[in-house]
Formats: structure tokens, C-alpha cells, sequence
């Protein structure tokens, strides 16, 4: 199937010759455009919904910021680290931001390894990965090797290469246009 719109419906659907099941998926969400929290907490919902046991780990996100989603999150019994120290260019020490992410590091990969939880969503872990505060084979390790019920959504930016390649499903969001470019700032209840 192509990306290109068309006006007509499409007829057929082209399914792979082989389907089987999977214990559990690696998913990441990546590129420079909104939704790839959005879209991790739109299946952590679904999966709430089928009465699994959810865990989020925030990389970036202060628990300071009381955000919607966490409210909701954990008004349906999810698990919510909100381990982060905010935006590094607000940081008034990176050193002590870094320390934070290695912590919210080994959390989640207690998480990963317990088997206590379906869904473990790992929200904006590419950015401490590339920025070097923590090894990236470290983590496509725990996630490779993670207990075999535990699903995985990864989120952030510029999703390492090897992340991608463990990844069964891999989507990149990218920018057509954002409010915050015309100067918009982010809005409760949309943004947060």
C-alpha cells in the first residue's frame, strides 16, 4: 500500500502469509513531531482496560508537573514514576539530572526483569540514551531479556539504532505544523 491519499477506498488488504503470537512487543515511538507520549499512554489505557498491570517510567518529566495523564494514570492504579528533573535547558545542574536518569534507569529495569507488569512504558528514554547517561546496549539488553509477558513502549527522539532494530513496531512522528511554532503555549488537557 502507498502513503499517497486516494479518492477511492481500497479494495484488498495484504496480510502477511504467516500470523502467529507474540508473548509480548517492544514498541518505540520516536521523531520530532507530537503524540509519541500520546500515543504510549493511548495503549497504556488499552491495556488498563484489559485489566493489566501498567508501570510508567519518566526520563525527562518532573513529578512536579502534575500532568493529566498521570492523574488519570494513576487514578486506574498504574504505577507512575515521574523520575525526571525537567527540561536539561532549565537545568540549573546536569551532573545532578543525570544522576536522576541513571535512577529512573534502575528502575526501570527492575520493571523490565520482575515480570510484575504487562505494560512497562519507558517515556522519553532515547534522550538520557543519546546523551550518553546511560549505556544504550544496557538497555536494548534489559529490554531484549526482559520477562517474557512484559510489553515495552519506548518514546523520545532520535531513537537509537539499535532500540529500533529490537523494536517490533517502530513509528516515527514528524512535525507538519505545531502550535508552539506560532507561538502557542502548550494548553492543559491537549498538551498536558
Amino acid at each position: 500500500m502507498s502513503d499517497t491519499p486516494t479518492d477511492a477506498p481500497p479494495t484488498e488488504h495484504q496480510e502477511p502469509p504467516e500470523l502467529r503470537r507474540a508473548d509480548s512487543l517492544v514498541l518505540v515511538n520516536t521523531g520530532n513531531g507530537k503524540g509519541k507520549s500520546t500515543a504510549a499512554f493511548g495503549t497504556m489505557i488499552r491495556s488498563v482496560a484489559r485489566g493489566w498491570p501498567v508501570a510508567v517510567v519518566q526520563f525527562l518529566k518532573s513529578g512536579k508537573w502534575n500532568t493529566g495523564e498521570e492523574k488519570v494514570a494513576r487514578d486506574l492504579g498504574v504505577e507512575w514514576f515521574a523520575i525526571g528533573e525537567g527540561f536539561t535547558w532549565d537545568s540549573e545542574d546536569l551532573s545532578r539530572d543525570e544522576a536522576v536518569a541513571r535512577e529512573a534507569w534502575r528502575q526501570a529495569a527492575s520493571l523490565l526483569s520482575s515480570g510484575t507488569h504487562r505494560l512497562v512504558v519507558l517515556d522519553e528514554i532515547t534522550y538520557p540514551m543519546n546523551w550518553g547517561w546511560f549505556d544504550t546496549d544496557e538497555v536494548v539488553a534489559a529490554i531484549r531479556d526482559r520477562s517474557p509477558k512484559v510489553n515495552v513502549i519506548c518514546t523520545g527522539r532520535d531513537a537509537p539504532e539499535p532500540l529500533l532494530e529490537l523494536a517490533d513496531t517502530a513509528t516515527e512522528m514528524r512535525v507538519l505544523k505545531h502550535a508552539y511554532q506560532s507561538g502557542i503555549r502548550a494548553m492543559k488537557g491537549i498538551d498536558y
